[in-house]
């Protein structure tokens, strides 16, 4: 048998999953497999334009564990968690960032840029062949490549 490695089990389980979550009617946002504690999480985060609900939350669930169930992708035994991302949510690929072009996202990187560690504006534009982002921010504008950051949140505003 083949040894299942941690880092693939949630790009695997996006694979697995993918189809039948949009059959529900929502976007697969992500999936991560985390330990917490002794534990491990398997948390399958979905969307949807006007937002999630607790309803569909369990329908995913429900036409996911069999899934997940018969394909056996984790060793052990794990938790399944279905859960929105949130208002405030991480933005980690291509697909992410296009979606939230014109909004406000708090980016964090690697190492210091100009003295700065942490950029606060609005992505106004993303070249994908370069794998840049454009922010603006109160003070300046900024391009920053995707391998500078560490992440790219969204900012909830009230």
């Amino acid at each position: 048998m083949q040894e299942k490695k941690k880092g693939n089990i949630a790009s695997r389980v996006h694979e697995l999953v993918k189809e039948t979550v949009e059959e529900c009617g929502c976007i697969l946002w992500d999936v991560e497999f985390v330990k917490e504690g002794s534990d491990h999480n398997l948390i399958i985060y979905i969307d949807k334009p006007e937002g999630i609900s607790l309803d569909d939350c369990e329908m995913v669930n429900d036409a996911v564990e069999p899934i997940l169930d018969e394909a056996d992708p984790i060793d052990g035994s794990y938790f399944l968690e279905i859960s929105s991302p949130g208002l405030e949510r991480e933005l980690k690929t291509v697909q992410h960032i296009k979606a939230f072009l014109g909004e406000r996202v708090l980016v964090k990187l690697y190492a210091a840029k100009d003295g700065k560690k942490a950029y606060d504006g609005k992505i106004t534009a993303f070249d994908e062949e370069k794998n840049e982002i454009t922010l603006a921010t109160d003070a300046e504008t900024v391009i920053l490549t995707l391998k500078e950051c560490a992440s790219i949140k969204t900012v909830c505003e009230f």
